[in-house]
């Protein structure tokens, strides 16, 4: 169920002292296939990390064999000296990787990098580099769980996924618990496939899959400098699966991933899903959907089990969606507590003593729909985001 489950990649999760919990904080994940494309969707926040802007132009050029990520320090917000503490990164990853395995014969532009942690401070070198060293010597097909271990910050538990094909199989992992907004979430995701797909496949179906996953997952709000999703493949399987066959396949894995992300949120005691339906496209759903999950009212009511629906329908209405006010109807948890924007079932009837919410919004304008995911706002998500810097 890790990055190391399809054919033809290693990993490994150490503990290099970035973190002075000395908890695991640098994960290394090296494609030894006969292949080696690469896919990445990246934040849209202007204020991108250094391993960000350098990971982007490694993508692009369409080869990646080994990813670096730790956790512990973002590296963003540092400055020309932060990119090249990136590009030292690669270069040390690369050489070293070569003289262990010397058939990858692999340059610092086939390394991929990602950070998480605390923004506008370097990373200590010092502790990196030589931790990128032990990752190599503890690369196992079996390091996958403690690869996604290494990479977690606020979580509380580690993620990972496996969708499989016919003859072939995607597997991955993430870290995320805060800052879950769209394009991306605050997150770091690992994605593999043994199938045969070359960068343009790859990026098709990786664009395809976070458009509907990691981009309709909302949690607070908040855009991270560092997201990154990567998506390698090794063609190790010697399988090359359709178009169709591949995308499914990783908007599984994605959607598991996503929903992982969304139950782990800072605070949360509540996953929420916020249907729309009936609008008039889909752009017009997904905006619904995301101005009800980042309402801090509606939030806050489902803390208190309270089915507050004046405060669904007022964020409803702060939207320049197609729809009439008096058309609205609003159902949560199967009750419907709206109709035609008044009120309608007694709301006494809602159970919100679950973790589970389900709200259902219908325009009346068309026949578009979206899911957005959120959960809810509680004391300890503002403790948590307020006793430390994160």
């Amino acid at each position: 169920m890790t990055v190391t489950t399809p054919r033809g990649f290693r990993a490994a999760g150490i503990a290099a002292g970035l973190k002075t919990s000395g908890a695991a904080d640098l994960a290394l994940v090296v494609n030894d296939g006969p292949d080696a494309g690469i896919a990445g969707v990246f934040t849209a926040n202007r204020v991108k990390a250094a391993p960000v802007l350098w990971t982007q132009q490694v993508v692009r050029g369409g080869v990646v064999r080994a990813v670096v990520l730790n956790s512990g320090g973002a590296n963003a917000c540092t400055g020309p000296a932060g990119f090249q503490d990136t590009h030292a990164t690669a270069e040390h990853t690369a050489a070293a990787l070569t003289s262990v395995s010397p058939r990858l014969m692999l340059g610092a532009g086939e390394v991929a990098v990602c950070s998480t942690g605390l923004i506008g401070e370097r990373l200590p070198m010092q502790k990196l580099l030589p931790g990128v060293r032990s990752a190599i010597r503890g690369l196992g097909r079996d390091g996958g769980t403690a690869a996604a271990e290494a990479i977690m910050t606020t979580d509380t538990r580690p993620k990972t996924t496996v969708a499989r094909g016919s003859g072939w199989t995607v597997g991955g992992m993430a870290k995320g618990a805060g800052m879950l907004a769209p394009a991306m979430a605050t997150m770091l995701c690992v994605l593999t496939t043994d199938a045969v797909a070359g960068p343009e496949a790859l990026d098709a179906a990786l664009r395809a899959a976070t458009s509907v996953t990691f981009d309709r997952i909302d949690s607070d709000g908040c855009m991270s400098t560092n997201d990154t999703v990567l998506l390698l493949s090794s063609g190790a399987s010697g399988v090359e699966p359709t178009a169709a066959e591949l995308t499914a396949a990783v908007i599984a894995a994605c959607h598991d991933l996503a929903q992982q992300l969304i139950a782990d949120a800072e605070g949360a005691t509540k996953q929420i899903a916020i249907e729309v339906v009936g609008a008039a496209s889909e752009a017009d759903a997904v905006e619904v959907g995301r101005s009800v999950a980042r309402n801090n009212l509606v939030k806050t009511a489902l803390f208190g089990n309270d089915p507050n629906w004046g405060r669904i329908l007022a964020a409803v209405g702060t939207t320049a969606a197609a729809f009439e006010p008096d058309g609205v109807d609003v159902a949560v948890n199967g009750v419907w507590v709206c109709r035609s924007g008044a009120a309608a079932e007694d709301r006494a009837k809602v159970d919100l003593s679950g973790r589970d919410v389900t709200i259902r919004i219908d325009l009346h304008a068309g026949s578009s729909a979206a899911t957005i995911w959120t959960n809810d706002l509680s004391h300890a998500y503002v403790h948590e985001n307020s006793a430390y810097s994160s």
